[in-house]
């Protein structure tokens, strides 16, 4: 496997304008990085779920696993365990992570397990046509909600700072530069990265004028401060005119689930001979 197959001859049929195109070559950029600090090609491995965002497993030339939809944090995490010597990546969409992998997503945080999960949140299910999301704007009109979603979308800076991820950050398929460096930040962090990257999707939900006009990069803002995090995080819902960060929220250094499963092994002791055990030491 070598660097310059990073970009696979396999045929793109992601719609022009998509902020997918943004991401792939973001994330090219960030495992460059990797590599020429002496990480292994080989030892990279990217799982992709259900959607637009999964067929990055086929345009990347890494060592890549497709999952099923919403699947792709415990696949990361089995894989992970497997090999702890392994840098695992995943891209997730925000349908795939927030809708149908939402309870793998908080327990991968809650868990710090050591991969990195970039979400591609274009806020709307775009290889099904246009159907709302956890993240679509309240009044969405897509092809499931023709009369406007009845729902508020949800914040998922806010829930990932809850559930205990140790780096929570945010960028936008329309800034290649920011989204490299922190995909290349969130990869060096040892623990739970999670990057919600808010890409447009060009045939269904572009927003580019949005994101544009009320994004700003972070500056002054702490990391480490856990208050602060929250603050910044909730300053737009996902759903408002307000002003939209992007930059590094949040981070921590906090033992990783690896390293306490190793400590503590599962035990190989059958189960029947656990409960004799118990019902013994009750009597």
């Amino acid at each position: 496997m070598q660097e310059k197959n990073l970009i696979t001859g396999a045929q793109n049929t992601w719609c022009p304008g998509c902020g997918n195109f943004t991401i792939q070559f973001a994330l090219r950029n960030a495992i460059r990085g990797l590599v020429s600090e002496g990480v292994p090609l080989e030892n990279i491995v990217l799982v992709t779920g259900i959607g637009c965002h999964a067929k990055m497993s086929d345009y990347l030339g890494i060592n890549s696993f497709y999952s099923i939809h919403g699947r792709t944090i415990p696949v990361a995490t089995g894989i992970k365990l497997a090999n702890p010597e392994l840098t695992v990546i995943c891209c997730a969409g925000d349908g795939d992570a927030y809708a149908e992998g939402l309870d793998h997503l908080i327990f991968g945080a809650k868990r710090n397990t050591d991969i990195t999960v970039v979400i591609h949140n274009n806020r709307v299910y775009g290889l099904t046509t246009g159907q709302y999301t956890p993240t679509s704007p309240f009044g969405f009109r897509g092809k499931s909600t023709p009369q406007g979603a009845p729902e508020e979308p949800f914040n998922p800076l806010t829930l990932m700072l809850a559930s205990g991820a140790g780096f929570v950050a945010r960028s936008t398929s329309r800034k290649m530069p920011h989204l490299t460096g922190i995909i290349g930040q969130a990869l060096r962090h040892k623990g739970f990265s999670f990057v919600d990257v808010l890409q447009i999707c060009a045939s269904y939900f572009n927003v580019s004028e949005l994101y544009d006009r009320q994004g700003y990069e972070l500056s002054g803002h702490d990391p480490s401060d856990f208050t602060a995090a929250c603050r910044k995080a909730e300053e737009w819902d996902y759903n408002t005119d307000s002003p939209i960060a992007f930059g590094l929220f949040y981070q921590e250094a906090k033992p990783c689930f690896e390293e306490r499963f190793s400590r503590h092994p599962v035990s190989n002791v059958h189960p029947e001979e656990q409960i004799r055990a118990f019902l013994e030491k009750k009597r």
